[in-house]
C-alpha cells in the first residue's frame, strides 16, 4: 500500500483533509472516521491518521474529487465547535504511530478462576492491524530525465517510481523514469528475442487448424466496413458513415464519467498519439478474433502484452516500425503464434481507422472496461486510455483517413521480423521432406520383401507340385531302384566306415560317387567336376576299390532293376578310370 501526499487544514466548524491520489481507482474507495481516528483507502492507496481533535458524524461532513489534479477534499466537522486543533502540519505525527507490544511469557500459570471476558478483549486489542506508513516525498522535475517521459502524449514522468509495486505486474519495462527512449527499444529487442521459441512457432505454422478458424471469425466492424463501402460506392459522402457506428447505454454512460478537457501537445507529440493509437489498435484486433469477441481473464494481458506502447512506453517515427514491434510480440508471447494473424490484426486496423473516429472511440472504450475490470491494469487507463477516449473525440477524421493510407502503404515479410522465420520454415520443410522419403523407402522395401517371399513360396508350391506329379508317373518304375540305392548304400557305408572316419572331407552318394563336402558347403553344384587336385589324386583308387567290393555284394533284387544298376556301375568305372 502506497501512503498518499496529504494536507490538513481547518476552520471554526471543520478539519478538512486534501489527498492527492493519482492514478486511483476513484470508483471504489473508503472513507472511515471516528473520534481522533481517521482512514482513506482507494486502490493503491491507504491513509490513516490520528488527529490532534475529536471529530464526529452528524451529516454535515462533505467530500469532493477533482479528476484533473487527482485530489479527494473531505471536510469532517469538529466534535467541539470552535476547537483549535493544535499541530496540522506535523505530518509525521499525524500517521498512525506503531503500536509497542509486549511480549507475553511462553509459559503461563493458569488457576482456577475462569477467564473472563475482559481477558479476552485483551488479547484481541494485542493484535496489530495498523500498517506503518511513511510520509510522501514529491519527485521535483529536476530530478527525472526529461528524456523519461511516457504516457499519453509523453506528457508523464514520476509515475512508475511511484507506483513501481503496483505495475510490475502490468509493464515490463523497469524504472522508466530513468530510462531513455532508445534504452527501452533496446531492452524490449533483446526480451524478445529471449522469448522466442522456434518449436512453439513451428508447431502453429505446421498445425494451424486453430488459427485458420479464428482466421473466419468476424468482428462487428467487418459488417460495419461493408456497409460503408457499400454507400460510398453510391454517395461518396464521408458525413453519413459515422451514423453507422452506434454506441450501447453503457458506452454513452462511459463517455459522460470522463471529464472534458484540452491537451496542448507539440508537433512531435501529437505524431506519438496517432502512432501510440496504431499500436494499441493492433493489440485489440489480435485480442478480438482470437477470442471471438467473448473477453476473458487474459483479455487485458493479450492487449497490455502486445502492444510496445503500453508495455514498454515506446515511442515511434514512423509506420513500419510499429508493425515490426507488433509482429514480432505476435510471434513470442500469446498462446496463437502465427504470422496470418498479425496480417489478419493489420487488415482489421486500417479498417477500422477508415470508419472513421466513432469506430476507434468505440474500440477505445471497449480497452478501457477491459483494463478498468483488471485489477493491476486499470492504471493503464489513466496512463493512456482515458485520455485517448478524450482526445479521439476532437480528432479531425480527414487525420484518421490519412493515417489509414498511410498504414494501407506499408508491407511487412517475415524476414523483416529479425528472427530468421523463413531459415526455420525452410530447414522445417527440409526435415519433414527427409522424414516422407525415408518413410516411403521403408515402405518400398516391405513390398518388395513381401512380393519376395511370394514368389518364393509360389515357386516351392510349383516345385513340390511338378515333383509330386514326377513321383506318381514314375513311381510304380523307381520304388524298386530307390530300395536297390539304399540297400547299396547302407552296404557301402558299412564297408568304408574306417575310411570316412579318416577322411570326413569326402561324402558317398547313393549312386556310390564319391565327392568333396568342402565344395558342397561352399555352394559348388554336385553336378559339376571336382576342381581341387586332392579329389583327383584320391578319387581314382577309392572307385576302383567300391567296383571291386561292390562285385562281391549278393544284392535281391529285381531282374531289371539289377542289370541297370551293374550298366550304371560300368560306365561310372569307365568314367573315372582316365583318373588312374
Amino acid at each position: 500500500m502506497l501512503t498518499p501526499a496529504f494536507d490538513l487544514s481547518q476552520d471554526p466548524d471543520f478539519l478538512t483533509i486534501a489527498i492527492r491520489v493519482p492514478y486511483a481507482r476513484v470508483s471504489e474507495f473508503d472513507v472511515y472516521f471516528e473520534g481522533t481516528d481517521f482512514k482513506f483507502y482507494a486502490k493503491p492507496y491507504f491513509l490513516r491518521l490520528t488527529l490532534p481533535g475529536r471529530i464526529v458524524e452528524n451529516g454535515s461532513e462533505q467530500g469532493s474529487y477533482d479528476a484533473d489534479k487527482g485530489i479527494f477534499t473531505i471536510q469532517l466537522p469538529k466534535e467541539t465547535p470552535g476547537q483549535h486543533f493544535e499541530g496540522l502540519n506535523m505530518l509525521t505525527a499525524l500517521l498512525a504511530p506503531r503500536k509497542s507490544r509486549t511480549a507475553k511469557p511462553l509459559v503461563e500459570e493458569i488457576g482456577a478462576s475462569e477467564f473472563s471476558e475482559e481477558a479476552v478483549e485483551d488479547d484481541d486489542e494485542e493484535f496489530d492491524w495498523e500498517i506503518e506508513q511513511t510520509p510522501y516525498e514529491e519527485v521535483s522535475e529536476s530530478a527525472l530525465n526529461p528524456q523519461c517521459r511516457y504516457g499519453f502524449g509523453n506528457l508523464r514522468s514520476g509515475v512508475v517510481q511511484r507506483l513501481q509495486d503496483e505495475l510490475s505486474d502490468v509493464i515490463d519495462i523497469k524504472d522508466p523514469d530513468f530510462t531513455p527512449a532508445a534504452e527501452r527499444r533496446q531492452k524490449r529487442l533483446a526480451a524478445e528475442l529471449a522469448k522466442f521459441d522456434p518449436d512453439h512457432y513451428l508447431a502453429d505454422f505446421f498445425e494451424d487448424e486453430a488459427v485458420e478458424q479464428i482466421l473466419k471469425y468476424k468482428p462487428w466492424w467487418i459488417g460495419t466496413y461493408s456497409k460503408m463501402m457499400a454507400l460510398w460506392e453510391k454517395s461518396q459522402e464521408q458525413e453519413n458513415h459515422a451514423a453507422l457506428v452506434s454506441f450501447s447505454e453503457e458506452e454513452k454512460y462511459q463517455l459522460r464519467k470522463f471529464v472534458n478537457k484540452s491537451y496542448l501537445l507539440d508537433k512531435r507529440a501529437h505524431s506519438q498519439v496517432y502512432y501510440g493509437l496504431i499500436d494499441i489498435l493492433l493489440a485489440y484486433c489480435y485480442e478480438t478474433f482470437v477470442t471471438e469477441g467473448e473477453r476473458n481473464v487474459e483479455s487485458a494481458w493479450n492487449i497490455r502484452k502486445l502492444s510496445s506502447t503500453l508495455c514498454w512506453f515506446e515511442t515511434w517515427t514512423n509506420v513500419h516500425e510499429i508493425l515490426v514491434s507488433f509482429g514480432r510480440r505476435v510471434l513470442c508471447y500469446p498462446l496463437y503464434r502465427h504470422f496470418k494473424l498479425v496480417m489478419k490484426a493489420y487488415g482489421d486496423t486500417i479498417k477500422i481507422l477508415q470508419l472513421g473516429k466513432s469506430a476507434v472511440l468505440k474500440c477505445l472504450l471497449d480497452i478501457h472496461k477491459i483494463f478498468q475490470e483488471n485489477d493491476p491494469a486499470y492504471i493503464l487507463n489513466d496512463l493512456y486510455i482515458s485520455d485517448y477516449c478524450v482526445w479521439i473525440q476532437k480528432a479531425k477524421s480527414k487525420k484518421l483517413a490519412g493515417l489509414a493510407e498511410a498504414l494501407k502503404e506499408v508491407s511487412l515479410t517475415k524476414a523483416e521480423l529479425g528472427l530468421e522465420l523463413e531459415e526455420l520454415e525452410a530447414a522445417a520443410l527440409l526435415v519433414q521432406e527427409e522424414e516422407t522419403a525415408l518413410k516411403a523407402a521403408h515402405s518400398v522395401s516391405g513390398q518388395q520383401t513381401l512380393c519376395f517371399s511370394s514368389e518364393a513360396s509360389g515357386s516351392e508350391e510349383s516345385d513340390s507340385t511338378t515333383s509330386s506329379g514326377t513321383e506318381d508317373s514314375d513311381s510304380d518304375s523307381d520304388s524298386e531302384q530307390d530300395e536297390l540305392t539304399e540297400t547299396q548304400s547302407e552296404t557301402v557305408n558299412s564297408l568304408l566306415g574306417p575310411f570316412l572316419e579318416e577322411s570326413s572331407g569326402l561324402l558317398i552318394d547313393h549312386g556310390g560317387v564319391c565327392r568333396n563336402t568342402a565344395s558342397q558347403r561352399s555352394g559348388v553344384s554336385p553336378e559339376k567336376p571336382l576342381a581341387s587336385s586332392w579329389a583327383l589324386g584320391v578319387s581314382g583308387p577309392l572307385i576302383e576299390e567300391l567296383g571291386e567290393q561292390l562285385k562281391m555284394v549278393q544284392v535281391s533284387e529285381p531282374k531289371g532293376a539289377t542289370a541297370v544298376n551293374h550298366s550304371n556301375m560300368q560306365e561310372r568305372d569307365s568314367h573315372h578310370a582316365p583318373n588312374n
